[in-house]
């Protein structure tokens, strides 16, 4: 008589089979653990503070805070929709696979190497952020001025640590993983409660829930929420993390769509909490938005607690922002290994590999570190072109958790939801997350400040037109010939498997 846990991870190997994909990777993640992940890489400590300073001049505390509850209710229309898709294709490869499930194969194609260059992107925005921060750290302890090649070689030592972290297994993920929910929400939970018990003036509710201020140089109050609202459209980035673990999550037709849902709604509650601590407790906003550290929280935390209390509060975030990149350098390993199963990237055979001992793919984990540093180079020379690389995050993960919601609702009657459904309201809070994406795919695509130069252009839009036509000359030189969806299983490895489903 097989255990209850054993009985699950053969059914899970079994809906695996019927898709085609012969399980290789090593089940060990929890419902627990696959919210974990995508909790740590939403990560409000990292968004919330590493763009705190962008929401105190776009729109200031009322779109701040405004924004943060509509971007984050309509960010959980698609993060529902998306795990409705996610039932039915529990997959490493997540929204690529059931692009092309969906949709075919030049569906897949796009959608994957907008989610791989988002993810790697999203790797390089967050552990260079974390670097900055400990540059910040580093000149209130010693004072030590940051420059731009100590900050890089503090990001690639960074990378470095997230590899070797990644390459040990699963488990270690898992814990770490854990260990960050606690960790964010313990911080969140310091960092407002130190800010408010502290004894200094603080500022009443109609500033932090109305002030509205404008440094972006537009004039059109309304066009400077919508650019205002990217704090939050940044930081609600990365759930797809829970689907790219599936295949190393025990019941993932349930509990994979339970960890991006539940990783978006605890990520939306806490981030309004922190972000409305943080606002209250600012004691000279110019001040702030000017600080000499370069990082506008570390200056709230000086002026309320001073140097040590500083440096202290900034010790949770940067430790924060670490465990989200190792968590999102996690994501996109799965991302890599399954894209290559497909054949998809070059050297697939490499990069599709597992460990014998770990059942990790270690060379995905390596290509997921080294490519991020490379995409980061160009902020020896240029902040402007590192913006530009960092901002296929948003504008590629976006479109691709949107495409599948889109493709399974044109597929009507004919898509089969999985375990977790929406039900009868999988359609109207489907489109009304496909509009949404669309939406604020163009807005983060609009300019931010004025007037624009070279040094203020939001290159988002053409880092987008670049993954599109990196995309569309990769299909015709090599996609269409080479790209297959799964390294199919027998058809005896399928039949012994359908008598467990």
């Amino acid at each position: 008589m097989l255990s209850s846990r054993s009985e699950a991870i053969a059914h899970d190997d079994a809906v695996l089979a019927q898709l085609g994909i012969k399980a290789e990777l090593s089940r060990k993640m929890g419902v627990f653990g696959n919210f974990a992940i995508s909790f740590s890489v939403i990560c409000i400590l990292a968004g919330g503070m590493s763009l705190f300073g962008f929401g105190l001049g776009h729109g200031g505390p009322a779109v701040m805070l405004g924004s943060w509850v509509v971007i984050g209710f309509m960010t959980l229309l698609v993060g529902v929709s998306l795990a409705d898709v996610v039932s039915a294709y529990p997959t490493s490869g997540g929204p690529y696979f059931m692009a092309d499930k969906l949709g075919g194969p030049r569906w897949g194609w796009m959608t994957g190497w907008l989610n791989l260059l988002g993810l790697w992107g999203a790797i390089a925005g967050i552990d260079y952020g974390a670097a900055a921060f400990i540059g910040a750290f580093a000149q209130l302890q010693w004072d030590i001025t940051p420059t731009g090649t100590t900050t890089m070689g503090i990001f690639g030592c960074i990378l470095l640590v997230h590899g070797l972290l990644n390459v040990c297994g699963v488990r270690l993920v898992t814990v770490l993983n854990s260990i960050s929910v606690w960790w964010q929400l313990g911080g969140v939970t310091l960092i407002v409660g130190t800010l408010a018990l502290a004894p200094v003036q603080h500022r009443s509710p109609d500033f932090v829930f109305t002030q509205f201020v404008n440094d972006s140089g537009f004039s059109n109050p309304l066009y400077v929420c919508l650019i205002g609202s990217l704090i939050a459209g940044y930081t609600f980035c990365g759930y797809d993390a829970s689907s790219h673990v599936a295949e190393e999550t025990t019941k993932a037709q349930t509990s994979a769509p339970k960890g991006i849902v539940h990783a978006i709604t605890v990520s939306w509650i806490a981030g309004f909490i922190l972000l409305a601590g943080m606002l209250s407790a600012i004691q000279d906003y110019k001040g702030t938005q000017n600080t000499a550290t370069g990082v506008p929280p570390a200056q709230i935390f000086l002026d309320v607690l001073g140097n040590v209390g500083a440096k202290a509060l900034l010790l949770v975030v940067i430790i924060a922002m670490l465990f989200c990149g190792n968590a999102e350098v996690a994501a996109a390993s799965r991302m890599i290994y399954a894209f290559s199963r497909s054949r998809a990237l070059p050297r697939w055979q490499t990069f599709r590999s597992v460990s014998p001992r770990t059942k990790t793919p270690v060379p995905a984990v390596w290509l997921a570190v080294v490519m991020p540093f490379l995409l980061a180079l160009p902020a020896l020379w240029s902040p402007a072109a590192y913006g530009a690389i960092t901002a296929i995050n948003a504008v590629g993960m976006t479109p691709a958790y949107g495409i599948p919601v889109y493709l399974a609702l044109r597929k009507g009657d004919a898509y089969v939801p999985g375990p977790w459904t929406l039900g009868r309201w999988r359609r109207p809070i489907g489109w009304i997350a496909v509009i949404y994406v669309v939406v604020i795919t163009v807005v983060f695509c609009l300019p931010q400040t004025s007037p624009v130069t070279a040094e203020t252009f939001n290159y988002a839009g053409v880092t987008l037109a670049v993954a599109l036509g990196i995309a569309w000359l990769t299909w015709i030189t090599r996609g269409r010939r080479d790209y297959q969806l799964t390294a199919h299983t027998t058809a005896a490895d399928q039949a012994s498997m359908k008598e467990i489903v």
